[in-house]
């Protein structure tokens, strides 16, 4: 009864945190221009190792990567997806069928990683590792991640039904710059 407690609550707290975050808003992004499920396996993969790495470290992983470093890489990733939204010619609603899935899985996975490594939820799930049972713990924060996550590909594919798909390809790019700057203003401001 206590593991199943200790589940709800990583469950809750992490759902709660996640809801309407960065890393909701970029598998929305990403299924508004590709396939669905490529995109939350990306999604489920990045958050099952972030959530192991948080619950076998506890609050030592934290100082593993500068955050300078992880903000960087962050910035430079959304960057990369921001231009290419830009670029993306105007194409029929089937487009996602030409890009590999496996590029798609991979760019959401790397995303995904780099976004949330050190991020609020994930030094959450360290804390809670440090009190509650582990397993519990990351399967409660997993499967919040993974439904906060769906919800978001839910969204922007239902986008696609009422929206032009090269007016979506400019707003991701716009999100994705926004996100990029963002993230590079804070590598700046903690060298600094």
């Amino acid at each position: 009864m206590d593991q199943l407690v200790s589940m709800a609550g990583a469950f809750l707290l992490v759902f709660l945190a996640e809801f309407g975050d960065k890393s909701q808003l970029v598998c929305m992004t990403l299924a508004t221009r590709y396939r669905a499920l490529p995109v939350l396996l990306g999604a489920v993969v990045a958050f099952a190792v972030l959530n192991l790495l948080a619950v076998l470290v506890g609050a030592v992983a934290a100082t593993w990567l500068p955050r300078s470093l992880v903000l960087t890489v962050v910035a430079l990733l959304f960057l990369w997806f921001g231009i290419q939204s830009f670029r993306a010619e105007e194409e029929d609603e089937d487009d996602s069928v030409s890009i590999s899935v496996k590029s798609v899985f991979v760019s959401a996975l790397l995303m995904l990683f780099f976004a949330e490594l050190g991020d609020k939820t994930q030094l959450a799930v360290m804390g809670l590792a440090s009190t509650e049972p582990a397993l519990p713990v990351w399967l409660g924060s997993t499967l919040a991640l993974v439904s906060t996550s769906a919800l978001g590909i839910l969204a922007g594919r239902a986008l696609m039904r009422y929206v032009s798909i090269s007016w979506l390809h400019r707003a991701s790019g716009v999100m994705f710059v926004m996100f990029a700057l963002y993230a590079g203003t804070e590598a700046v401001l903690l060298v600094v």
